[in-house]
């Protein structure tokens, strides 16, 4: 089978004539704004529909993995099967092409050269592709946050114990009085020593999202490179990778791409491609500018990575505008009705600018494990506890499947959890 064949093909694998017709659907609201859209629950109400939920609990924790809508997972499964028939020749002559094709895809959504991105597993395999790859010397010193994700973190503790890396660490505030107060806050922390700088585009336990491109400039004005954590920023919000002045840049694709599990990928600034070293060596005789020796890690689930393409399509057709605009939407819907009741604390700024979808909330008095804990058996809303880095609280994350009702029993829940 030719590549453009296979790939043209892709969508066609094992897709229910049962489905919800979401083309028809998305053509009724075509007039529509996407402000005025993101307060339209009949429109929601249809995309919701492409979902196969859970009866038995309200899912608003979506931000450790953002599962399947119908049409993706039968695609997902038509690939598996696929994948299986053509076998070993699959493997060894088309996988290949195919995962150029995919990657050129995550590119020009990425907003970047093809040339420098790769897929991966994960934002952590990512991160730790950078964090593991640098030329560390005795001495050397890192920058991060306390609320960065605990994995990378470890990668950083790993890096001190086996190179002698100073690692110096902040914490971001919650509630920030200005861009320039967080980017002060890494400025005080480089010295002549500074080699990297790792920044979260947005803060996993709060929802936080940081004046990355503002970091980077101030970090680059003092010779450091910058490594942003986007792993729950990419297809969440809109944004160029290029725009944010980054050197490095490793994202998830299960969280709001919605892709199976299994894929992530790295952009590398072209001119730093070099300046790694690969995990795992790659028999290939690659130079040192292809982003490809990166990502040499044996024989991988091909039928997850080919899957991109359909993750990518289904995004595009609900529109990433519309997608973005929903959950803000739906952020803004719940915290507001709760920021001002005694003992609700919400651990997430409230301008706009500087959240989406994600926020985290606690009750005063009541251990975030206690809270989700009473979320979910007395309410049946599954959430995440968060208790470290002065984030006290559980983590919300709804998806484009919410709907406002079962908002509203977060609400209804909070409100007299407050009061206990």
């Amino acid at each position: 089978m030719h590549k453009r064949t296979f790939i043209k093909n892709i969508s066609l694998f094992g897709i229910s004539p049962a489905f919800f017709n979401l083309d028809k659907w998305l053509a009724k609201y075509e007039s529509f704004q996407c402000e005025e859209l993101a307060a339209e629950e009949d429109f929601w109400e249809g995309i919701r529909k492409g979902y196969k939920l859970k009866p038995e609990y309200i899912n608003l924790e979506n931000g450790y993995y953002c599962f399947l809508p119908q049409e993706v997972l039968e695609q997902f499964i038509g690939h598996v099967r696929e994948v299986n028939y053509q076998g070993s020749y699959y493997m060894r002559t088309r996988r290949f092409d195919d995962n150029h094709a995919m990657a050129a895809k995550l590119a020009a959504l990425a907003g970047c050269s093809s040339e420098e991105l790769v897929i991966t597993r994960n934002a952590t395999e990512s991160l730790d592709l950078v964090i593991g790859g640098t030329h560390w010397q005795p001495g050397d010193e890192a920058i991060m946050a306390e609320q960065d994700y605990g994995s990378m973190l470890d990668m950083f503790k790993l890096i001190a114990k086996r190179h002698g890396v100073i690692n110096r660490i902040v914490s971001v505030p919650n509630y920030p009085s200005s861009d320039e107060e967080i980017v002060n806050l890494y400025a005080g922390a480089i010295t002549p020593k500074t080699k990297l700088l790792m920044v979260s585009h947005m803060v996993n336990i709060t929802g936080h999202i940081l004046p990355v491109q503002k970091i980077c400039d101030m970090a680059h004005s003092k010779g450091v490179k910058v490594l942003v954590d986007g792993a729950h920023a990419f297809a969440h919000f809109r944004y160029a990778i290029p725009d944010l002045h980054c050197d490095y840049y490793g994202t998830s694709l299960h969280k709001w791409l919605s892709v199976p599990l299994g894929a992530g990928f790295l952009y590398v600034k072209k001119e730093n491609i070099g300046d790694l070293w690969p995990l795992l060596a790659d028999s290939a005789d690659l130079k040192d500018s292809d982003i490809l020796r990166l990502n040499h890690v044996g024989t991988v689930p091909v039928h997850t990575d080919i899957s991109i393409t359909n993750a990518i399509d289904y995004y595009l057709k609900i529109g990433a505008d519309r997608k973005e605009a929903r959950l803000r939407y739906l952020q803004h819907y719940w915290t507001d009705k709760v920021r001002n009741i005694n003992n609700v604390i919400v651990n997430t700024p409230v301008e706009m600018e500087r959240s989406c979808g994600i926020a985290n909330v606690g009750i005063l008095g009541m251990k975030p494990a206690d809270l989700a804990d009473n979320l979910m058996k007395k309410y049946q809303i599954y959430t995440v506890a968060i208790d470290y880095a002065n984030v006290h609280g559980c983590r919300i994350t709804p998806n484009v499947y919410t709907s406002t009702d079962d908002l509203d029993q977060l609400v209804k829940a909070l409100t007299e959890l407050a009061v206990i």
